[in-house]
């Protein structure tokens, strides 16, 4: 577990109380020292604050996800829904805004811990290889955790842009609501404004070139959610 504020008693407030609590914690206060720590110790989750002293946390984001793809918290001292849509556009898996409850941020944090490190959901038994849902023109291995196109190239996916990807093809042919999937991905229900989902469903779209007027794979259904529409088959 990384923190990344440049706030010494804030972070010093987070550090000992998840420390209180179990989890091994890292401290940064630069992008310098986030990508040092990142190195060196390859932290499951990073707790990463916008406003990072004269630094851009979102732009910070944006060069982290080229080179790690854990659990990324994003930190903002405001409420507004831009700042959470940006973070999620980069590739946070969350975010929690200050000032906020320590008990609420451990939750967060261990439900994006949970979902990067969980065993493939679709095995069976124990002798079973963890299965590749092959889906149009792109195969997701369920036991490493990748998703890769039929030319063999891989294409990176955050921890909530996996979870989403699997849970659709589990569900292929299926509607599922923005609330099915926010408590099976994120384990929380969605807000009046919440677009989460909306933006995740976005980003995956752009990696699976699924981007036209009419996508082809990933459908909206108008007041009901979204769907899977091309077959899936498990091999």
């Amino acid at each position: 577990m990384l923190i990344v504020d440049d706030d010494e008693d804030i972070r010093d407030l987070v550090a000992n109380y998840l420390g209180s609590q179990g989890l091994l914690v890292s401290e940064a206060t630069s992008e310098a020292e986030l990508l040092a720590n990142v190195a060196a110790n390859a932290p499951e989750v990073i707790l990463l604050d916008v406003n990072l002293g004269s630094e851009d946390g979102f732009a910070i984001a944006r060069r982290l996800r080229r080179l790690w793809f854990g659990g990324l918290l994003m930190v903002t001292g405001r409420g507004d829904t831009i700042d959470r849509v940006v973070g999620l556009e980069i590739g946070a898996d969350d975010y929690v805004t200050k000032p906020f409850e320590l008990r609420e941020l451990l939750a967060r944090i261990r439900s994006v811990s949970r979902r990067s490190l969980q065993p493939p959901a679709l095995a069976t038994t124990s002798d079973e290889k963890p299965p590749v849902l092959c889906f149009d023109q792109f195969a997701l291995d369920t036991g490493r955790r990748e998703l890769r196109q039929v030319s063999g190239a891989t294409i990176a996916l955050t921890t909530g842009e996996y979870d989403l990807l699997l849970m659709l093809c589990e569900q292929s042919g299926r509607i599922l609501s923005r609330d099915q999937i926010l408590q099976r991905t994120h384990h929380r229900d969605a807000g009046p404004f919440d677009r989460t989902i909306d933006v995740q469903i976005g980003r995956l779209r752009r990696k699976l070139e699924d981007t036209g007027k009419e996508p082809r794979m990933i459908k909206s259904v108008r007041g009901a959610g979204y769907v899977l529409a091309v077959a899936v088959t498990r091999t």
